[in-house]
């Protein structure tokens, strides 16, 4: 009678498919809280490391939610809105050498595409250090050791390409499925760097 009492208490277990989708449906929830805090224009990479880490905490079965978001976010902007703008800086100047390629000039096409896969790379970059981030870490580290990191792990960085690819067709396809999907970009950079961290 007892032992039927103590089972009785024992919380029961998720099953396997219950515990990834639960997973996956905070992947999408922690995509619309990322695209929410970039709405600073300079705090996406302050807001993908809010929500590297809020997945992290959630398949570490940690508690957290919105207010951890929340304080990991402001503690990741005070040095993330330089790479922020950074980013921008560099966008900019990929967008000059399109503009180059298209208007015939010698080399241009050349100087396009490179200025293109170089683009991509510091996507990829910031994306890795993101998922690193931990509150107190110097962004000008991050983003050097996530650019070894980038460089030396080609199959890695390939999985967040291929994130970045399912992102920009989903919003090709409709505009707010993108939201939802930057979470599940999050939690590929977060795989990739934990797998690079086992390895």
């Amino acid at each position: 009678m007892a032992e039927a009492r103590v089972k009785a208490r024992t919380p029961r277990k998720e099953s396997v498919l219950a515990e990834r989708f639960a997973v996956f449906a905070e992947c999408l929830l922690t995509g619309v809280w990322i695209a929410v805090a970039s709405l600073g224009v300079v705090t996406y990479p302050a807001a993908f490391a809010a929500g590297a880490r809020h997945l992290r905490r959630r398949t570490a079965h940690e508690a957290g939610g919105w207010r951890e978001f929340v304080a990991d976010f402001r503690a990741a902007v005070r040095g993330g809105w330089v790479a922020g703008l950074a980013g921008w800086a560099a966008a900019a100047a990929v967008w000059v050498d399109v503009q180059a390629a298209r208007a015939g000039i010698p080399g241009g096409p050349l100087v396009g595409a490179v200025g293109v896969f170089a683009l991509i790379g510091l996507l990829v970059a910031g994306l890795r250090a993101a998922a690193v981030w931990t509150p107190g870490a110097a962004w000008p580290a991050l983003l050097a050791a996530a650019g070894r990191r980038t460089v030396l792990d080609p199959a890695g960085s390939f999985l967040i390409v291929g994130g970045l690819a399912v992102t920009a067709g989903s919003a090709w396809f409709s505009a707010p499925l993108a939201v939802p999907v930057l979470g599940a970009v999050a939690a590929a950079a977060v795989a990739v760097e934990e797998r690079h961290r086992r390895r």
